[in-house]
């Protein structure tokens, strides 16, 4: 027995393989359509109407593979005749609407105004309720391409008008980092945009949009470069503390310290993307609460080791999280932040080392005054390559001048820790030292070769 078929099946054997069609003109251009299936009244052949209204169907498609039938044919119209849309058919055409767009015409007998305005948001362009003519098929047709197209040229415009609009504010933003790094006006901020946009045949808002990715990650790489710095500093105090009760500044530094890891940790959590960084944010919150857990209520003088080396993953997840931010900001200058804010850490480490060094006993005292020396020959290493680097100003240089004397006090005041009286001259040393570097690496952050990348 032969399987049952629908009415739009039938009637598309008969457009393909009926006697009485006349061929189509070899280089004729016709209008194409592409038919859904659906319930047509008795008597009516859509297909067959098609054809004689010369339109060429490409075939009849049932409603679940409308899109990829549609991706396929590529009609020039999709066509149905439906007694009563259902939902099922509105999300095909909604589906249609969003993936392979195309003019869309349903008849129906269904005057319901609530499914009228459906098809409207589903992007069918002809929703001809008791109005079905072979005569009027043709007419019916193109109205819907006319809309179609007219809708096409509107998002067109749309989309551009938008792009104009979200650029120009990428613009003003980018104007203002300009503006507030390199202390220019206005004019400048912009003739530097229009300058680089010109050398790289790029759109203004396409640079502007690079500035303001630059200024974002060097903020973060910067921050994020502090945490590493932070968990030596804390050590260093506390160490400081044990030593030499006198120090009456310890109490502050530690306090201090504590209030610039909270506020970065919160800085970075508000500014940073949770799905791509949230997992290494976590990993330091839990190695500074670790270290905090160890220091209360006061860092005791055998607890010294043990803090010490909490800090010590408080640094290397910290140091995780600013090689990621280099990485990610795809713009390589970031890399000499990263540099400078390492010095930070080093200068701290390295007074920290010379602490230790007293205070701890055997194995421990040992490595602390071992790493002093691997320390400095880290940090006189990038001091060198900072001066090497191309990316200067006469400001930038000042600072590496004044880092390069400073340090010297911190080596100096080193050597003499054996002496507990120069354990308060290492200090003050080292945040001299810590407050050049942090200048420096400012500068760097807001530096136009950073920021232009």
């Amino acid at each position: 027995m032969e399987p049952p078929q629908s009415a739009v099946v039938r009637s598309l054997h008969r457009y393909l393989h009926g006697p009485s069609l006349s061929p189509v003109a070899v280089g004729a251009v016709m209008t194409t359509a592409l038919v859904v299936e659906g319930s047509p009244p008795g008597g009516i052949d859509l297909i067959g109407d098609l054809a004689a209204a010369g339109i060429h169907v490409r075939g009849a498609v049932a409603r679940g593979a409308l899109v990829r039938e549609a991706a396929q044919a590529a009609p020039d119209v999709v066509v149905c005749y439906e007694v009563s849309p259902d939902d099922a058919l509105f999300e095909a055409f909604a589906l249609l609407a969003e993936t392979a767009p195309r003019p869309v015409v349903l008849f129906t007998h269904d005057p319901d105004v609530a499914k009228a305005t459906r098809a409207m948001e589903c992007g069918i362009h002809g929703y001809v309720v008791n109005g079905y003519g072979a005569h009027r098929l043709r007419a019916v047709v193109h109205v819907a391409r006319a809309r179609f197209d007219r809708e096409r040229r509107i998002d067109a415009e749309l989309a551009d008008v938008t792009r104009r609009f979200d650029e120009r504010k990428l613009v003003d933003r980018a104007k203002g980092i300009l503006m507030r790094a390199r202390q220019v006006s206005e004019e400048e901020a912009f003739a530097v945009l229009r300058a680089a946009s010109m050398h790289s045949n790029r759109r203004v808002g396409q640079v502007s949009q690079q500035v303001i990715a630059a200024a974002h990650y060097a903020d973060a790489v910067n921050r994020a470069g502090k945490l590493r710095m932070l968990s030596q500093r804390f050590v260093k105090a506390g160490a400081l503390g044990v030593l030499d009760h006198g120090v009456a500044t310890v109490g502050e530094q530690l306090a201090d310290t504590a209030r610039q890891i909270d506020a970065t940790l919160g800085a970075l959590a508000r500014s940073l993307s949770k799905p791509t960084f949230g997992d290494l944010l976590d990993a330091v919150s839990s190695a500074w609460a670790k270290v905090q857990e160890i220091a209360a209520p006061a860092i005791a003088a055998g607890r010294l080791g043990e803090l010490d080396a909490a800090a010590e993953q408080l640094l290397l997840d910290a140091e995780q999280l600013t090689r990621q931010l280099e990485t990610a900001g795809l713009v390589t200058t970031l890399h000499v932040i990263n540099v400078a804010g390492r010095q930070r850490m080093l200068a701290q480490r390295h007074a920290k080392q010379a602490l230790l060094g007293l205070l701890l006993e055997g194995d421990a005292a040992r490595k602390a005054r071992d790493d002093l020396d691997r320390t400095a020959a880290t940090f006189e290493q990038a001091l060198a390559h900072l001066r090497l680097i191309p990316l200067s100003t006469p400001e930038i240089r000042a600072l590496l001048d004044r880092a390069e004397r400073a340090w010297n006090e911190v080596a100096g005041a080193a050597r003499l820790t054996r002496h507990r009286g120069a354990a308060r001259a290492l200090d003050a040393a080292s945040e001299t030292l810590l407050a050049v570097f942090d200048e420096l690496t400012d500068r760097y952050e807001r530096s136009m070769q950073v920021l232009m990348g």
